[in-house]
């Protein structure tokens, strides 16, 4: 395969170099040739520039397609059939979602090679983010409630889904370690398992990270997490992975996309990853800003999802403790990701210092009090 140059989303400001290969005319005539209902394939039209994989729309005789391409190290197919399943769950209970196409043997997973393929339809809405950054805010103040209504809406479909735990090792997102009565000690297990973060993390001082950052809000949670029913969830719930009815502010969730982070959680580890990812700039640390968490657009998104599915003191008590903990497990796993797979050492460094410890610090600070205390109080007036 001939190699191009393709720009990505990195992990601040700048767009990098991509970690994959873009997708040729030649990858995507071959990979369609699988999909003969397709007919004809045209040029391609467009190249993401989400950094885990390589991705682009393409146009065929029978509809523009979105063809996506894994590094099987990152998704194996049957890894990535755990989450086309949850998929089928969601659509069959009328989830805004899409469902991967069927090849010509019926499969939604074509494996070619050293790479895992899927090809999806275009799902409908506007694109209104296309081009965001994670951790960039909302355009509109109520594009945050409706993102908080499709939210609960989405929580509703995927009620009865009994599916196990993913076995996907890499890039998904849950609280498997941050959630157990040990953390420090969960994390050494997870260390002896994945030899590339314990090779990365053996001249850090970690454990009294753990310990200063995350402990004392550990603590304030584990009472409360037995009360969270098991729910397969989202994980990655930003605007630029949602499309819109329209381009105003009264623009409602029209398509929900990208359920690659997708694991088995529970609703509110789901709605503090949303608050997380959407309502605290935190590329402004980059250059020395303060990050400050946009008091409104939490409570918007609040509000919508609350439309939809109560929540209780209980609830805004479990988001506020869970709030500075949500990105510790995905923090190492891209640790393990940029280390052990792609072997950059330079983002690996980003995700450590940027990222496990950085965002630590930040809720230890006056901006991240100022948020905590926001939810304290919200939960304290419920």
């Amino acid at each position: 395969m001939t190699a191009t140059t393709r720009i990505a989303h990195g992990m601040g400001l700048q767009p990098v170099q991509a970690d994959w290969p873009a997708l040729t005319q030649e990858d995507v005539e071959q990979v369609l040739g699988h999909y003969p209902a397709l007919g004809s394939v045209g040029p391609v039209q467009w190249h993401s520039p989400r950094p885990f994989s390589a991705a682009a729309r393409v146009a065929t005789a029978h509809g523009t397609v979105f063809v996506k391409r894994h590094h099987r190290s990152v998704r194996q197919p049957a890894w990535l059939l755990e989450e086309h399943r949850f998929l089928q769950h969601l659509a069959q209970r009328g989830a805004p979602v899409v469902s991967a196409l069927a090849d010509h043997t019926g499969a939604s997973v074509l494996a070619l090679g050293e790479w895992t393929y899927e090809v999806l339809p275009l799902a409908e809405g506007q694109d209104l983010y296309r081009d965001a950054l994670s951790w960039t805010p909302f355009l509109e103040l109520p594009h945050a409630h409706a993102a908080g209504v499709a939210l609960a809406r989405l929580h509703r479909a995927a009620e009865g889904y009994a599916a196990p735990d993913r076995q996907t090792p890499v890039l998904v997102s849950n609280l498997r370690l941050l959630g157990s009565d040990t953390p420090v000690q969960a994390i050494e297990q997870a260390l002896a398992r994945q030899s590339a973060l314990g090779q990365y993390l053996a001249d850090k001082d970690w454990r009294h990270a753990l310990r200063e950052l995350y402990l004392p809000h550990h603590r304030a949670l584990q009472p409360l997490l037995a009360r969270q029913p098991a729910l397969w969830t989202h994980n990655d719930w930003h605007a630029s992975n949602l499309l819109w009815s329209g381009i105003g502010a009264t623009a409602e969730v029209q398509s929900i996309l990208d359920f690659g982070l997708s694991d088995r959680t529970f609703a509110l580890f789901d709605l503090t990853t949303a608050l997380e990812r959407n309502c605290i700039p935190w590329l402004e640390l980059d250059n020395g800003g303060l990050a400050s968490a946009d008091l409104d657009a939490v409570d918007a998104l609040l509000a919508g999802y609350h439309s939809q599915r109560p929540l209780t003191q209980a609830d805004l008590l479990t988001l506020k403790a869970l709030l500075p903990l949500v990105h510790v497990d995905f923090a190492l796993n891209e640790i393990d990701y940029f280390q052990g797979i792609v072997g950059t050492q330079a983002d690996a460094d980003i995700a450590y210092h940027n990222f496990f410890i950085g965002h630590g610090r930040w809720f230890a600070g006056s901006e991240g009090i100022r948020l905590l205390g926001h939810l304290d109080r919200l939960a304290r007036t419920r």
